[in-house]
């Protein structure tokens, strides 16, 4: 808890007990809830997105329900751990799933314009967001992530003398060097030993963000001069979470400082989006309308759970191995 001792005595042992939890794997409805939160933002985002493109497609309803669906199970999996067991990682492998195929058919979308690929800067920046599908995917991944986890009440790691868990029944059905690596990686997250898969993907994040927030504030010419602020945070994020795979010292300093201010950036970046609808000529007099052509309200949102999984990585212990 050494961080932590220029906070008040009360606050320090409430957030040292969270920093416990976290490093233990003791975090799953806590974890839970969070993926249900930010799948609403998410399928809100998506929403407003497919409604431009007047939901040409069936398939463009499926972030919308997905999203709804892994809102509910979250929110359940809180209060139920054999719903956070079962129930949460199929709705969660579908959101991933769903995010995937998204992404190809805004490839498929980019392709198809006039010029396709052969004019890339102006096909991207005009078509479909190319990376929104998989940005999606942060909250089933969250809830996927949290499926494995244990109960905030569950027994500390020191004071266990049997076996965490017995080896999964599906397993059984793959090869056995693969199913070895997939118990060693469920027991790693159980235990909150996974350090350097989620700097990994605060890191991939980042990058996805970073080219999401640079051809939207394109579309805008960088009036505001805030609007630099995710561009170059991106790299900062990408540089301290993909080195925090090698070095433990980074994860502990760097990446916990540039996480914070991706937090700190997508949470400024909300207000400022926010304000530019209220600012629109209609005002808030037609607030469907500007939701949908105004700047996307709940984009830097996004690039605040980039933080949120950079934070959380620092947090965590790192695997055996």
């Amino acid at each position: 808890m050494g961080r932590f001792e220029s906070l008040p005595r009360l606050l320090t042992r409430d957030v040292g007990l969270v920093e416990q939890h976290i490093r233990e794997g003791r975090f799953q409805r806590s974890l839970a809830l969070i993926a249900g939160a930010s799948s609403i933002f998410a399928g809100l985002e998506a929403g407003t997105e497919h409604y431009r493109g007047s939901y040409s497609q069936r398939i463009m309803y499926t972030p919308i329900a997905l999203s709804g669906l892994l809102t509910v199970t979250g929110i359940w999996s809180a209060f139920s751990r054999r719903v956070a067991r079962t129930v949460l990682p199929v709705v969660s492998t579908a959101a991933l799933l769903d995010g995937t195929i998204g992404f190809f058919f805004h490839l498929r979308g980019i392709h198809r314009k006039p010029g396709g690929w052969r004019i890339p800067v102006f096909n991207v920046i005009m078509g479909p967001p190319i990376f929104a599908p998989l940005l999606f995917g942060i909250s089933g991944f969250l809830g996927l992530i949290a499926s494995f986890l244990r109960t905030e009440d569950a027994q500390p790691a020191a004071a266990r003398r049997a076996p965490v868990a017995p080896r999964p029944r599906w397993l059984s059905a793959l090869p056995a060097p693969l199913s070895r690596e997939a118990f060693t990686a469920a027991r790693d997250l159980r235990e909150g030993r996974f350090q350097r898969f989620m700097a990994a993907a605060a890191a991939v994040s980042a990058l996805l963000n970073g080219f999401e927030a640079l051809y939207s504030h394109y579309k805008n010419n960088f009036t505001y001069k805030s609007q630099w602020t995710p561009i170059l945070l991106t790299p900062a994020i990408a540089v301290a979470g993909f080195g925090s795979i090698w070095s433990r010292r980074m994860a502990h300093t760097v990446l916990p400082i540039v996480s914070l201010l991706a937090i700190a950036d997508g949470m400024a970046g909300f207000l400022y989006h926010a304000r530019g609808i209220v600012r629109m000529p209609e005002g808030p007099r037609k607030p469907l309308y500007l939701l949908t052509y105004g700047p996307p309200i709940f984009a830097p949102l996004l690039f605040a759970a980039t933080g949120f999984l950079g934070l959380l990585a620092s947090l965590l212990r790192r695997s055996h191995t």
